[in-house]
């Protein structure tokens, strides 16, 4: 249902023009303000008004905004490549392929993996929000690896109390530019939106504490092949950690790598995948542990870097 607001312009928006001021009235985009002013659903004073007209102190203000969009549903459908690597009555852990998210969020349009599960007639645990039950952690899209998904609704409290806690051991192995020093180390560094608002994310001053722990696996002339162990778990939490050390993965564009090494090694994306993960199962108690290999294209461009030796 529409949202119908009746408000008097305050003081400090004296001047503004019309889109900058509803803009900073209802968190709109300056373009979204111009779409409502441009279809008649603002009145200043009763009158259509024009975007760019100034508004004065105590104007009155009558809007109408739209609902706000519907998340949209998974579309069951087996997804080619995604492997169950463990599956009983609590719990399926898969290895996610490349292009897949892990559930459907505004603006994407892929599949993901609650809906390859579905469509291969997996049930999934019905806690959680409808477009991404049984989810208790989540991949980027284009972040290979071990993901685990609840079956139960006790699996589901348990997996998610166990993520928030940190009890869950997550493992990542990275290609990174050039040669991280020192050779193991952790980066302790607040990660939030970028200010620049464009989906990046960054070290960023009072933001959410984020911590990674790294160590060398093997260092190549170009690249070093990292293990990584993350403590917190942010978005793109080891691609922000890794580029603010100068060492982004390889291919990953969004944070600065060098698309020249991306190119000759035929990598398409970041070289990041969740190698394993191990936690208490949530029925039996006992430490379990999953691994994962590398798909093909990530396997290609390491065996490519080594032959720069």
């Amino acid at each position: 249902m529409a949202d119908h607001r009746s408000l008097p312009v305050p003081d400090g928006l004296e001047g503004e023009r019309l889109d900058a001021a509803l803009s900073r009235l209802f968190g709109l985009s300056r373009t979204r303000a111009a779409e409502l002013i441009a279809s008649g659903d603002v009145l200043v004073d009763g009158a259509p008004a024009a975007k760019s007209d100034r508004v004065q102190g105590g104007e009155w203000l009558d809007v109408t905004l739209p609902p706000p969009p519907s998340a949209p549903m998974p579309v069951a459908e087996p997804i080619p490549g995604m492997t169950i690597v463990h599956e009983d009555d609590d719990i399926v852990v898969v290895n996610k392929p490349v292009g897949v998210a892990a559930h459907p969020t505004t603006g994407w349009t892929g599949p993901t993996v609650i809906g390859g599960l579905l469509g291969a007639g997996h049930r999934v645990a019905t806690s959680g929000a409808a477009e991404r039950q049984g989810i208790v952690h989540r991949l980027d899209a284009n972040t290979t690896g071990a993901m685990v998904v609840a079956k139960s609704e006790h699996a589901y409290s348990h997996l998610k109390r166990a993520f928030k806690e940190r009890t869950v051991d997550k493992r990542y192995h990275a290609l990174v530019q050039g040669h991280p020093d020192p050779l193991r180390g952790t980066v302790d560094a607040p990660i939030d939106r970028h200010p620049f608002g464009d989906g990046r994310f960054a070290v960023v001053a009072g933001g959410k504490p984020s911590i990674t722990h790294y160590d060398t696996i093997e260092a190549f002339r170009s690249a070093t092949l990292l293990d990584i162990k993350l403590e917190t778990g942010r978005t793109h939490q080891i691609r922000v950690h890794m580029s603010a050390l100068r060492h982004p993965c390889v291919g990953d564009m969004l944070y600065g790598a060098d698309p020249t090494l991306a190119a000759r090694l035929g990598v398409g994306r970041q070289w990041l995948h969740a190698v394993s993960l191990a936690f208490e199962h949530p029925s039996t108690g006992e430490w379990v542990s999953f691994t994962t290999d590398y798909p093909a294209d990530l396997a290609h461009a390491l065996k490519a870097v080594s032959g720069d030796m």
